[in-house]
C-alpha cells in the first residue's frame, strides 16, 4: 500500500454523484500515478481487496495497449471482483477477451463484428438520425413547461435509444426492453436510477451482469436471430445472425451491443450539452460556425467521456510508474483523468472546441477500442448540428443530475432552456 496518507478516493461511486474529482485525479496523477485504493462495502456491494488506480494518459493508454500485461480475460473489466461461477460465461464477449489467448476468441469475433458494424452501413442511415434528432428536439420545444424541458428524459435517451435499434434492426414495439435492461446493468450503483435489486439465494444482491439476470435478454436476443433468418434486413442482427455464431456468442454480442451502443451515445449526448451550457462563449464559436463540428464532438467526448474506468488484471509481475505491479492485482484506469492529463493536453479545464490534436480515451485504446465510435460520433455530430438549428444556447434551467456510478459517466436529468430563437 502506498504509505502516504493524502491519497484520495477515487472508487466510491458516490463521489461521482457529485461530480467527476478533478482535484483528486490532478494529485494523484503529479504525486501518485497509480495509487492503492481499497474497496469497502457500499450500499449492500460487498468489499474488494483492493486495486491500483492509473491516471496519467501515458500510462493509461499503455494498459489499455498491453493485454499481454494487463489481461481483460483474468478478471474481467469491471473494478468489483466477479462472483467466479460467472466468469466463464462473462469471458464469452469480447469486451472481456484478450487477443491471441486460448481459451478466447477475441480476434475472430472482433473481425465479425466489425463486418456487422461497417462504416457503410452507419453512414446509411445518416438521414434516419438526423430526421429523429429534428423530431426530438422539436416535440421536447413544442411541449416544454415554462420554456424549459429535461433534455435526457425528452430528447437524449429517446435518440440514443431509437437510433441504436435502428441499427440492430430491434421491432419499434421491443425498443423499450433495450432500454429497461441497459437502466438496469449501468444504474446499478445509483440509489434513484436503478431499479430493486434482485437477490441470490443467500440473500445478497446478485451482479447485474451475472447469467441470472440476463436470461430474458439473451432469450430475446435468440429469438430475434432467429426471426432475422426468415426475414433478413440491413441491420447489424441480421449479419449477426447468418454469421454462424454459437448461440452464446449471440447472445453476448447483443448484450454488448445493446448496453454498450446504447450507452455511449446515452452518456455522452447530455454531457456535451451541458459541458456547452456551462460555457456560453464555447457554444457561440460553434453556432458561428468559426470551430469544425466533427472537432468540437472529439473536444466535448474529451470533457465528457462515457466511461469513467475500466479494470484490467496483472497477467505477471511488473512495475506502472514505478510502483510494483503483483501478478493478480488489479488494475484500473481512469479516463477522465487521462482526458485532464496536463502533460498531453494544454490547459485541460477550458473547453476548446478547436483543439488539435486531441488524443483523449473517451473511446479506449488497443485491442479493446470502442467498435462503434464511429457510429457514436455520428450521432453526437448531427444532434449538435440540428441543436445549432433549431434550439436557443444551452442554457441551464435548473440543477442537472449525475448518475451515482465510478463506470459510467451519466446524466439523468438535464433541464435546459428550450424556448427562444436558436443559435
Amino acid at each position: 500500500m502506498d504509505p502516504a496518507a493524502d491519497v484520495p478516493d477515487v472508487f466510491d461511486p458516490r463521489i461521482y454523484g457529485a461530480g467527476i474529482p478533478y482535484a483528486s485525479y490532478r494529485l494523484l496523477r503529479d504525486h501518485h500515478p497509480v495509487a492503492w485504493q481499497e474497496e469497502p462495502e457500499i450500499a449492500g456491494w460487498p468489499a474488494g481487496p483492493g486495486f491500483r488506480a492509473v491516471t496519467r494518459h501515458a500510462d493509461v493508454v499503455r494498459v489499455l495497449r498491453d493485454h499481454t500485461t494487463y489481461s481483460s480475460w483474468l478478471g474481467a473489466t469491471q473494478i468489483r471482483d466477479p462472483d467466479p461461477a460467472d466468469l466463464p460465461f462473462l469471458r464469452r464477449t469480447m469486451l472481456n477477451q484478450d487477443p491471441r489467448r486460448a481459451a478466447g476468441d477475441h480476434g475472430r469475433l472482433r473481425r465479425l463484428v466489425s463486418r456487422a458494424f461497417t462504416p457503410a452501413r452507419v453512414d446509411a442511415f445518416t438521414g434516419r438520425v438526423r430526421e429523429r434528432a429534428r423530431t426530438l428536439l422539436a416535440a421536447a420545444r413544442d411541449g416544454a413547461e415554462d420554456g424549459a424541458a429535461d433534455l435526457v428524459a425528452a430528447v437524449t435517451d429517446e435518440y440514443a435509444l431509437l437510433n441504436l435499434t435502428d441499427l440492430l434492426g430491434v421491432p419499434a414495439a421491443d425498443r423499450g426492453l433495450l432500454l429497461e435492461w441497459t437502466v438496469r446493468i449501468i444504474g446499478y450503483q445509483d440509489p434513484e436510477d436503478a431499479p430493486a435489486p434482485r437477490l441470490g439465494p443467500d440473500g445478497k444482491p446478485l451482479n447485474p451482469r451475472s447469467p441470472a439476470l440476463l436470461g430474458e435478454m439473451f432469450a430475446y436476443a435468440r429469438e430475434l436471430a432467429a426471426h432475422k433468418r426468415g426475414h433478413p434486413g440491413d441491420d447489424v442482427m441480421t449479419a449477426l445472425a447468418e454469421a454462424g455464431l454459437e448461440p452464446a456468442e449471440l447472445e453476448m454480442f447483443f448484450f454488448l451491443l445493446t448496453v454498450a451502443g446504447n450507452d455511449t451515445v446515452r452518456s455522452a449526448a447530455p454531457g456535451g450539452l451541458l459541458a456547452l451550457a456551462r460555457d456560453p462563449d464555447a457554444y457561440r464559436l460553434l453556432a458561428d460556425g468559426r470551430v469544425p463540428m466533427a472537432g468540437a464532438v472529439d473536444e466535448l467526448l474529451r470533457v465528457h467521456p462515457p466511461v469513467l474506468s475500466f479494470r484490467r488484471t496483472a497477467a505477471v509481475d511488473t512495475e506502472l510508474a514505478g510502483q510494483p505491479i503483483r501478478a493478480g492485482d488489479k488494475v484500473v484506469v481512469f479516463h477522465a483523468s487521462a482526458n485532464h492529463d496536463e502533460r498531453v493536453f494544454t490547459d485541460p479545464g477550458r473547453l476548446d472546441l478547436g483543439r488539435t490534436p486531441n488524443p483523449h480515451v473517451s473511446f479506449g485504446d488497443g485491442p479493446h477500442v470502442c467498435l462503434g465510435a464511429h457510429f457514436a460520433r455520428l450521432q453526437l455530430r448531427v444532434l449538435h448540428e440540428e441543436w445549432r438549428a433549431a434550439m436557443p444556447a444551452p442554457e441551464l434551467a435548473g440543477p442537472p443530475r449525475r448518475l451515482v456510478s465510478n463506470f459510467i459517466n451519466g446524466i439523468t436529468r438535464l433541464p435546459l432552456r428550450v424556448s427562444g430563437p436558436a443559435g
